[in-house]
């Protein structure tokens, strides 16, 4: 099979996309070539093509990073340095087609966000289908023939061009299908240097004698500069033309003035780039005056944006080549079929200069509008234009529903501002391109800025009454906010209001801009669609409006109580209002007790902080409109979400004051156990530490040496019960107690608990107890002199030491006390327990007494 026999028939052969061919078009004959040997390839490239993006489009996301992507995170990539070079390098082994997809549905499908959607990849349409498998047949055709790839790209951009010239009453246009904006815009600067200086190739840049261009402010120039670095020229030939005050355009008036400067200053206007909905604000340009400015000083009229959509919505003829020389048409973006390119529709120019801008003009400007011209036949002209009409009649809807909502301004371009007709009108109308584009709002960008109509009656007395009762409502005579003086606090608002709406209607592709005069606002355009999406349908601008309606009305509600909050907050004693530069409810509040701001040390402001995280949970089961925020000084607060108009503000300050004090008693008492926990914890570590060193130099020192200490204890075993007793803390008493009644009772003995002991019983006594009143003054351990007999009574100060209060009882230290070569220590012969007797024993205490007991046996406390 030739090349020169496959390229006779159109790249897409089914029935859909099959065109009758064209009396006009005078195409050489060329002999007939069977269909099956062109089908072949062609079929069998749309089948592969079609299996590829259906595995894709199928594609789910996932979290396991993809084999082979190591090196695109920065710590993995410090864990491969020491890997050897062979693993970086291209595998030796060729792999099959089926591997190399799978890993590229892997890297697709991987995502480190929870948020993102379940399929990566939108799902195709019938058309967007075939617009990307048209990229597909280019690089196939491209291998055709020169002859043959000359006369199919011919074919194809022209069919393109005439139909499009159709579609956007543009007649006998020429045209370039580019990448993107800023090649259209590049191919727009060449074609005014070569329509204004013909020897341009020759003479070059000089020749031009300065050239300048015109756009307006409210139109990026990030393309014109781009322009201006390809060809040379300095970025000073730009001119900003300033909008104008009351209609947002291009003031003629002062591009008029510029022009005069120029030429004064022997420059040479070239280009002025009108301005048709490319603004964030769908700004339409005077397009009727610009074209006698630029016949005037013979310049060279360009003009893009949204609103040159509108072309296709007339239905009576028109020829707007008229107006303009050139204009971009964003195709892919209006019908939401991807990777569609930029075509720039202008005069023809009569210039084989042209050509020396291109590389290749067969394949650079002319082939790749197959796409192009596979999805205009897919859609046909009907659903083209009732596309786009769709699109303009939403955006005119949207602009009724928020210039309706009270409090709400829209700063985009009226529908209707000059003419005040309607779309419907105008398209049936004897065409008139400024009429059409002025009906034709490609944008509806608006705001809430708290504005407020109230309705003037026929007499003074009722306007004033009108105004008395919006002030009286909104609490004591306290205007509501407004934006001029709280600019940042409304672009907080506004960017609530965008995500709510985002959420609410997804449908509709809101964004939230930040626009130069007049600051946050959201912004709608349907004709900045992506892949596969459609305008919204009339439930969803049903849905729209009463949402908007509810949020906007919550707004209004939160800047009227607003004055009240912050009025009511700096005269309390006890809350102080907090800035919170990111938040867009009410405010935030501190609770600080009295006192306190004057001593906020670092561990003032902990507790502080704390007492505000507590109110805060506290009030979260009361009310979900508080949450916890954090201030500009670091420090913890209470912050108000949005309010409606039935919120009272000085039930919910009233109930912040009221909770905060009661979780700052709550804390006074948790400090108060902390307090006396951490000092029963100081008392038992000194006890122990006591008792242990009273033990050591009982017991001898030797029981504790190694390997001698061994023997020793053989030869002299320690008695049972020398153990060091544990300690438990009485939090009803204040008393940390020795533990040996929990052991033997096995329970925690109280006086509640006594008559579970046998006839009623007290419980013993704790044998070690230590008050924390006083928690410097180290437990007593008394001592027994020894008693001829091996028997006697505690000494006197002891037994009044017993019956003392309990909180002064003393401890003890138990065990026999051991001596080198049976000689007792020289201060005493040995130390017995000494238990006192609590207030609930008294002197009838069935305890036993205190008896002494020899050296070698013993002492059983228990």
């Amino acid at each position: 099979m030739s090349a020169a026999g496959r390229s006779e028939d159109d790249p897409g052969q089914s029935p859909a996309v099959e065109q009758a061919p064209d009396p006009g078009l005078s195409t050489p004959p060329v002999a007939e070539i069977a269909a099956s040997s062109i089908r072949s390839g062609l079929a069998e490239l749309e089948l592969r093509s079609s299996q590829v993006l259906q595995r894709l489009e199928n594609v789910k996301i996932s979290t396991t990073t993809p084999p082979g992507n190591e090196g695109g995170n920065q710590a993995e990539g410090k864990e491969n340095e020491g890997k050897g070079k062979e693993e970086y390098l291209l595998p030796a082994e060729h792999r099959v087609p089926s591997d190399i997809l799978k890993s590229l549905e892997q890297l697709v499908s991987y995502t480190d966000s929870e948020d993102d959607p379940e399929f990566p990849l939108p799902a195709l349409d019938d058309v967007s289908h075939l617009a990307l498998i048209s990229h597909s047949i280019v690089a196939y055709l491209s291998h055709l023939d020169r002859q043959q790839l000359l006369r199919v790209t011919n074919s194809i951009s022209g069919d393109a061009t005439r139909w499009l010239g159709t579609l956007f009453h543009f007649n006998n246009p020429a045209s370039s299908f580019h990448a993107d904006n800023a090649d259209a815009i590049l191919r727009t600067v060449r074609l005014a240097i070569v329509a204004r200086c013909p020897g341009y190739l020759e003479g070059g840049i000089p020749a031009l004698a300065q050239p300048t261009f015109y756009i307006s402010e409210n139109t990026t120039p990030v393309r014109l500069q781009y322009a201006c670095r390809q060809l040379g020229i300095p970025l000073e030939a730009i001119k900003i033309i300033p909008e104008h005050s009351q209609f947002g355009t291009m003031d003629i008036a002062l591009l008029q003035k510029q022009i005069q400067l120029d030429v004064a200053a022997n420059r040479t206007p070239l280009l002025v780039v009108a301005d048709i909905g490319a603004s964030l604000c769908g700004y339409i340009d005077n397009l009727h005056r610009l074209r006698d400015v630029c016949k005037a000083s013979n310049m060279w009229l360009h003009a893009s944006g949204h609103g040159l959509a509108a072309l296709v919505c007339a239905q009576n003829q028109g020829h707007v080549e008229d107006v303009l020389h050139s204009m971009a048409l964003n195709l892919g973006s209006w019908l939401g079929v991807p990777s569609l390119p930029i075509v720039l529709l202008h005069r023809p120019l009569q210039n084989s200069a042209l050509s020396a801008f291109e590389s290749d003009p067969i394949l650079s400007r002319r082939l790749n509008a197959l796409s192009l011209w596979t999805s205009l036949q897919a859609l046909g002209r009907k659903a083209i234009a009732e596309r786009l009409h769709v699109a303009f009649q939403t955006c005119n809807i949207l602009f009724e529903i928020a210039s309706k909502c009270e409090g709400i301004r829209v700063l985009s371009h009226t529908p209707g501002a000059q003419t005040g007709a309607s779309l419907s009108d105008i398209i049936q109308s004897p065409f008139d391109v400024q009429a059409l584009f002025d009906a034709a709002a490609p944008v509806v960008a608006y705001q809430f800025d708290g504005s407020t109509t109230i309705p003037l009656g026929g007499s003074g007395s009722s306007a004033a009454a009108a105004v008395a009762a919006a002030e009286r409502e909104t609490g004591d005579g306290l205007k509501p906010l407004e934006k001029v003086n709280n600019a940042s606090y409304f672009d907080r608002l506004n960017s609530w209001l965008g995500q709510i709406l985002q959420r609410d209607c997804p449908n509709f592709d809101f964004e939230v801009i930040e626009h130069p005069t007049h600051g946050s606002c959201i912004r709608y355009c349907p004709l900045e669609l992506g892949l596969g999406e459609q305008p919204p349908s009339s439930d969803n601008l049903e849905s729209f409006a009463q949402s908007l309606e509810a949020h906007v009305d919550i707004l209004r509600a939160t800047i009227k109580h607003k004055a009240r909050f912050i009025h009511l907050v700096e005269n309390s004693e006890v809350l102080r209002l907090v800035p919170l530069p990111e938040w867009a409810g009410m405010g935030g509040v501190r609770f600080v007790p009295e006192g306190w701001e004057s001593l906020l040390t670092d561990q003032a402001k902990t507790e502080l902080n704390k007492l505000n995280i507590d109110l805060v949970e506290a009030l979260k089961s009361t009310d979900n409109a508080f949450s916890l925020g954090e201030g500009t000084d670091g420090l913890i607060c209470v912050r108000f979400g949005m309010v409606t108009h039935e919120t009272e503000v000085e039930e919910l300050l009233d109930l912040v004051v009221t909770v905060g004090k009661s979780v700052q008693e709550n804390s006074r008492v948790l400090d108060t156990m902390s307090e006396i926990v951490k000092k029963g914890i100081e008392a038992v570590t000194a006890d122990l530490q006591r008792e242990s060193e009273e033990k050591l130099w009982q017991e001898g020192i030797l029981r504790h040496v190694p390997v001698v200490g061994r023997v020793f204890n053989w030869w002299s075993p320690p008695a049972k019960e020398s153990g060091i007793k544990g300690r438990s803390l009485n939090l009803t008493q204040g008393v940390v107690e020795s533990t040996e009644n929990i052991y033997k009772y096995h329970m925690q003995m109280t006086g509640a608990t006594a008559h579970q002991l046998p006839a009623n019983r007290s419980p013993p006594t704790p044998m070690v107890q230590t008050p924390l009143g006083a928690p410097t003054t180290p437990p007593v351990f008394p001592t027994v002199e020894p008693v001829p007999g091996g028997s006697g009574e505690a000494a006197p100060e002891q037994q009044e030491h017993a019956g003392a209060a309990a909180s002064a009882g003393p401890g003890s230290v138990s065990g026999a006390v051991a001596t080198i070569g049976g000689a007792p220590p020289p201060t005493q012969n040995h130390v017995d327990h000494a238990r006192t007797v609590s207030q609930s024993s008294g002197a009838s205490s069935n305890v036993p007494e205190l008896v002494a007991a020899s050296n070698s046996s013993a002492i059983n406390n228990n």
